[in-house]
Parts: C-alpha cells; sequence; structure tokens
C-alpha cells in the first residue's frame, strides 16, 4: 500500500493533528456556543460540518500539491521552506498572544441539522488560517519524488478528519463544564500553547535542515 507514511512519519503526523484538535479556534469556538445555545445534537452536526470543509481543503492540497511537484519540483521546495517559516510564526504567535476562548451563552433560534452543517463548513472553509495551515502544513510529510504523493496527502487529510472528530465531538459532550474550566484556568490553555509551538517549531526545524543537506 503506497498510500501509507512510515510509522514514524504516522505517528507524527497523528501527535501533530491531535494538539491542533485539542487547541481552540473559531471551529471549537462554534461548536460550543451552539452546544451551549441549541444542544448537542446541533453542535455535533457542527462537528459534521467543519470535518466537510476540512474534506475539501484535503483534496484542494493534494491535487494541487500533486500537480504543483509535477510542473516544478523547485517550486514544491520553495512551498515547502515558506511552510516552515510559516509553522515558526505559528509557533511565535501561540507564545505572543496565546489561545483565545471566550464563549457566552447566548440563546439562539434553533437551526436545522442543514443549516449547523452549513455553518461548520464554512467556517473552516473560509478561514484563512485553516487554509494557509493545510497548505503548509500536509506537504511537511511528503516528499517530492514520491510516486504516491497525491494518495499519501489525500491519506492524512482522512487521518486528520479521524482524529479530530472524536476530540470536537468530546468538546461538544463537555461543552458547559470546558467552556467555564478552561477561561477560569488560563495557565492550562498557555501550557497548550507552549506545548503547540515546540511541536511546530520541531516540525518547521526538521524540514529546514533535511532540505539544507
Amino acid at each position: 500500500m503506497d498510500f501509507l507514511p512510515s510509522l514514524p512519519t504516522l505517528l507524527a503526523f497523528a501527535a501533530a493533528t491531535l494538539l491542533l484538535a485539542a487547541t481552540p479556534g473559531p471551529d471549537m469556538t462554534l461548536s460550543i456556543s451552539r452546544s451551549l445555545a441549541q444542544g448537542r445534537k446541533a453542535a455535533l452536526f457542527v462537528v459534521v460540518g467543519t470535518s466537510l470543509g476540512i474534506v475539501v481543503h484535503t483534496m484542494l492540497v493534494a491535487f494541487g500539491i500533486s500537480a504543483l511537484i509535477t510542473a516544478s519540483p523547485t517550486a514544491f521546495l520553495i512551498l515547502k521552506t515558506g511552510g516552515a517559516a510559516y509553522l515558526f510564526w505559528l509557533a511565535l504567535q501561540a507564545i505572543r498572544f496565546g489561545s483565545k476562548l471566550t464563549v457566552a451563552k447566548v440563546e439562539e433560534q434553533k437551526g436545522t441539522a442543514l443549516s449547523n452543517i452549513s455553518s461548520g463548513f464554512w467556517v473552516n472553509l473560509l478561514n484563512p488560517k485553516v487554509i494557509i495551515f493545510f497548505m503548509t502544513f500536509l506537504p511537511q510529510f511528503v516528499s517530492a519524488g514520491d510516486p504516491a504523493v497525491t494518495q499519501k496527502l489525500l491519506f492524512l487529510g482522512l487521518c486528520f478528519i479521524l482524529i479530530g472528530m472524536p476530540v470536537n465531538a468530546g468538546v461538544v459532550f463537555a461543552a458547559d463544564w470546558l467552556a467555564s474550566w478552561l477561561q477560569n484556568n488560563r495557565k492550562v490553555l498557555r501550557g497548550m500553547d507552549y506545548t503547540f509551538a515546540g511541536v511546530f517549531s520541531i516540525f518547521a526545524a526538521k524540514i529546514l535542515l533535511t532540505q539544507a543537506r
């Protein structure tokens, strides 16, 4: 099965994905807000929507990166180098500004399943940080000379969803307690920030050192 990355690569990707899924962002904020306002069922539909948004990003990256490699391996190298710089920047931003999670329990009119899925879908699809992140994160785990690069990128995107969905679902079921606890325990958020920064700095340094050889 050529589409399977090596075990070390897969473990590194899974660890990074788990950390990213656990870090508060627009998708987590929306899920918690919807859970508090409309209930868990509505929030779970939001999680489905955010995952569908990731499917689209995965498809775009997988086929777009493959085309880029075919057209110019040098351009792919430049993209990965830029990706490493972006990961360093994310690490710096995490340390400087930290994670923010501000959720207010606002009563909203009950939405349909489709409207909640749509909300989750668009919050991920149109988030510039998600777009840039996927363009720079996934390519770190493939090489330009790999003939199965498209399949590997699709597989990694699927892994991203399979790892992230249980985390997001867990957030939904613990929304009431989690929102209050995280906002009252800023040291935990700061610990997540430093862990996030450390992991992505390692990824960035790894790709830069590999290219240097």
